[in-house]
């Protein structure tokens, strides 16, 4: 009898622990994303790796030779605060991606954006926050000792990451490890990961995760504060980039080493430097008509350039190298080789172009049309620019993909010059080295995060 009631005694006190438990998050609007029971809501990207559902854990194994493998959730999330808890084999590498997405015109719908490190590794950077399948590292834990210690080795560990805006903020067991300000990435999915692994000694290897809830209403009402001082992206090089010779050729406030190209100064209108971001004011749509393009100061031959940018509705604008100043001082734009920048939906010059469609969005202006594929960011997002020039091999590429390539002083460039608005223009194109340009073509267009790697 006395058994009885101490089993009954049992589960009422659990049944109020469980009904407590579910009653506190209700009050804070919180929602569980597993049922502890089932996948339910959740789908596998990536490579082949295994989860499986065991007394209420979420448990992935990892496979020899396969891709990263990640159980995403099929809801997509913006701001909101996820709180997990996580147990890793020492032999494992993990994650956990936020704000992350597929898309097929993005590396053939690989999983992209930020994750939120499983680091067991001596090095111990759990918490940091590391940019998948694009810029790698963004708030590597180097200087942050308390968090790096907090990561408990093969023991449950807990989770606490903060979305809100352009804010991204992580705690590893109470312990503030990352803060970091970046805003490429507005919304996607959250992504459990099983990395990849090519060491047979390290297959079968687990990790676990379990009590995954997440808040996405009155966050102004539960997010904390951090007493780490924030690490920006804008205007500032990453990790990787400083490790592969990058330079800032924006710094973000100034105009330095910037000048019109048609003037030996920096424009007195027409441009504005505010929130770390450089914008050609809007003046009827006109080319080079308010304050005129801008150019470097310094010319360059061979590089890979990198520059953010953001457009309004109906913009165009141009990101042009090899330019010579010289070329042109009369009325319109500075003559060089373009990356377009244009709203393709709502400009007319999207269906113009001596070569059909060589006028749309990160074409070779008027000579070569870029990938009808291409990964374009909505109105109002910033979209990356990436040419690369060596020894006259030129790429565009735009949001991680290659959309086009050629080379200069071909026959087959010479002849498309030919064919284009740029005939009247001798050796157009083929010069050894020239300015980097922006272009002020009357229409509001934003840049930022302009850098350059000088290639040898």
């Amino acid at each position: 009898m006395k058994k009885q009631l101490s089993m009954k005694r049992y589960f009422y006190i659990t049944a109020c622990i469980l009904l407590g438990s579910s009653m506190s998050l209700q009050a804070q609007n919180w929602e569980s994303l597993f049922d502890g029971k089932t996948l339910d809501g959740w789908t596998k990207k990536g490579g082949k790796a295994s989860y499986v559902v065991k007394d209420g854990v979420i448990i992935g194994t990892s496979t020899l030779n396969t891709p990263n493998t990640f159980l995403c959730s099929e809801k997509m999330y913006s701001d909101f605060i996820l709180e997990l808890q996580f147990k890793v084999d020492p032999k494992l590498n993990s994650g956990i991606q936020i704000r992350s997405n597929s898309n097929p015109k993005y590396r053939n719908g690989v999983v992209h954006g930020y994750q939120i490190e499983i680091d067991p590794s001596d090095r111990a950077w759990s918490a940091g926050v590391y940019d998948e399948q694009r810029r790698g590292w963004l708030n590597p834990l180097t200087h942050n000792k308390p968090a790096q210690k907090a990561f408990k080795q093969n023991q449950w560990n807990t989770y606490r990451i903060e979305a809100i805006g352009d804010e991204i903020k992580t705690w590893i067991n109470g312990v503030p490890a990352a803060y970091l300000i970046d805003d490429m990435t507005p919304s996607g999915f959250i992504g459990l990961q099983v990395h990849s692994i090519g060491d047979a000694s390290k297959n079968g290897t687990t990790v676990q995760w379990k009590n995954i809830k997440i808040l996405t209403k009155n966050l102004d009402k539960y997010q904390k504060k951090s007493p780490l001082k924030p690490i920006s992206t804008y205007n500032t090089l990453t990790k990787n980039e400083k490790e592969n010779d990058f330079k800032l050729l924006w710094d973000g406030k100034t105009t330095t080493g910037w000048r019109g190209a048609k003037l030996d100064h920096f424009p007195k209108q027409g441009w504005t430097i505010k929130n770390q971001e450089l914008t050609v004011l809007a003046s009827g749509g006109g080319e080079s008509t308010a304050g005129g393009d801008i150019v470097t100061v310094k010319k360059y031959d061979n590089f890979e350039l990198l520059v953010d940018f953001k457009i309004t509705e109906g913009a165009n604008s141009g990101i042009k190298y090899f330019v010579n100043t010289d070329l042109n001082k009369g009325a319109g734009s500075s003559i060089g080789l373009e990356f377009q920048i244009l709203d393709d939906l709502r400009h007319p010059d999207a269906k113009k172009g001596n070569h059909e469609g060589s006028r749309t969005i990160a074409s070779l202006y008027d000579l070569i049309k870029s990938d009808p594929n291409k990964y374009v960011k909505p109105i109002g997002q910033w979209n990356r620019a990436r040419i690369v020039s060596k020894n006259n091999h030129v790429e565009h590429w735009l949001n991680g993909m290659k959309v086009l390539e050629y080379t200069r002083k071909s026959d087959a460039y010479r002849k498309l010059v030919s064919e284009s608005k740029y005939k009247v223009w001798p050796n157009f194109g083929e010069a050894d080295s020239g300015h980097i340009l922006l272009q002020d073509h009357g229409d509001l267009v934003s840049f930022r995060n302009i850098k350059i790697k000088e290639l040898k």
